[in-house]
């Protein structure tokens, strides 16, 4: 089974924005099956103090107000969209984007993926921004918060 992760060079939060947009690619040869993209974000801001984990919850605001957007889109015309609000501050969650199938293990498939928050009637904040996950569909489970249309 193949796991992808797509981790972007450092952790990024975002105190407080208007306009959100998050993007990214990866071309890769999968094995034949279907897989599912995530998103693994966190409110609040993650640190640790004396050794211990803490969780920062000062900045996290507006993202029970709209919700995110999630894409994806593979070279071969497969298209998902999910929307969710973003919730649970203080722990690191996984929201699904959506699932695609790759049929010719030979062939590169490219996977475009975004989310996006670009309602700019408030600012929102608080969001730290991890990486991307690419699992085969049934992989994992735990702690995936499903998106909806």
């Amino acid at each position: 089974m193949s796991l992808i992760l797509c981790r972007f060079h450092s952790v990024a939060y975002l105190q407080q924005v208007w306009w959100l947009e998050v993007a990214g690619e990866v071309d890769f040869c999968f094995p034949p099956g279907t897989y599912s993209l995530y998103f693994c974000l966190h409110l609040g801001r993650a640190s640790k103090r004396l050794g211990r984990r803490i969780c920062s919850l000062e900045h996290v605001h507006g993202w029970d107000v709209k919700p995110v957007k999630f894409q994806l889109r593979t070279s071969d015309g497969q298209h998902a969209v999910s929307e969710c609000h973003l919730y649970e501050p203080g722990c690191w969650n996984r929201y699904h984007v959506g699932d695609f199938v790759v049929s010719k293990s030979d062939v590169p498939t490219k996977v475009k993926f975004s989310m996006t928050q670009i309602d700019c009637t408030h600012t929102k904040g608080g969001l730290c921004v991890d990486s991307v996950l690419i699992y085969p569909k049934g992989f994992r489970q735990d702690k995936v918060i499903r998106s909806h249309v």
